[in-house]
């Protein structure tokens, strides 16, 4: 089937509130859609075409092209450690991490859509920009034991919170812009290494 489904609390507070503004909404609830948007032209969604049949319906030079940009999220999700020694297996993560890149980057031009021509006010002493890259951490807001860890190490195709957020803000210079990073500092990736699928 090619469709999305969502189950109703993710569009309920504290992960989508109709009563804030639209920033944290976008950054949390849209960054999710659009996560699982990008799910149908990841590395194993573009294997299947509209009808949902195994077929490779992107060019050679696409399907390549993709697998080039998706190596420099593989290499730095590789990188990335999950508990003691253990990094995190991006092959098996790698849909996730590219869909969570690019479900927050449609998310970021959706909001910058809807909201271009209105004046944004900071609120709680952040500006809208920094107040959408919150909302989008706070999804996964978590806590694990190490055993947990090491079990989702090496089953879970999906990475650590932690990484699925700042794995993401490091390839998107809106982040530090909106909070004013310097080179160098943590979060911000010099931008020949900042990685990029579309």
């Amino acid at each position: 089937m090619n469709d999305m489904n969502f189950p109703a609390g993710v569009l309920l507070p504290p992960l989508f509130d109709p009563k804030i503004d639209d920033a944290p909404n976008y950054g949390n609830t849209g960054g999710t859609i659009g996560h699982e948007l990008i799910h149908g032209f990841d590395d194993e969604g573009r294997q299947f075409d509209a009808a949902g049949n195994l077929k490779d319906w992107w060019a050679e030079s696409d399907g390549k092209e993709f697998e080039k940009r998706a190596s420099c999220i593989a290499d730095q999700y590789a990188g990335y450690t999950v508990v003691d020694d253990i990094k995190i297996n991006s092959r098996l993560t790698l849909g996730e991490d590219v869909a969570d890149l690019g479900g927050l980057i449609l998310a970021w031009v959706a909001w910058k859509d809807a909201t271009s021509g209105r004046t944004l006010e900071p609120r709680d002493g952040l500006t809208p920009e920094q107040r959408f890259f919150v909302g989008f951490a706070q999804w996964t807001c978590e806590n694990q034991r190490d055993e947990d860890k090491r079990v989702n190490a090496l089953t879970n195709p999906h990475s650590p919170g932690i990484y699925r957020i700042n794995g993401v803000v490091v390839n998107m210079p809106e982040f530090s812009a909106a909070f004013s990073c310097k080179p160098g500092a943590p979060l911000v990736r010099p931008p020949d290494k900042v990685c990029k699928i579309w």
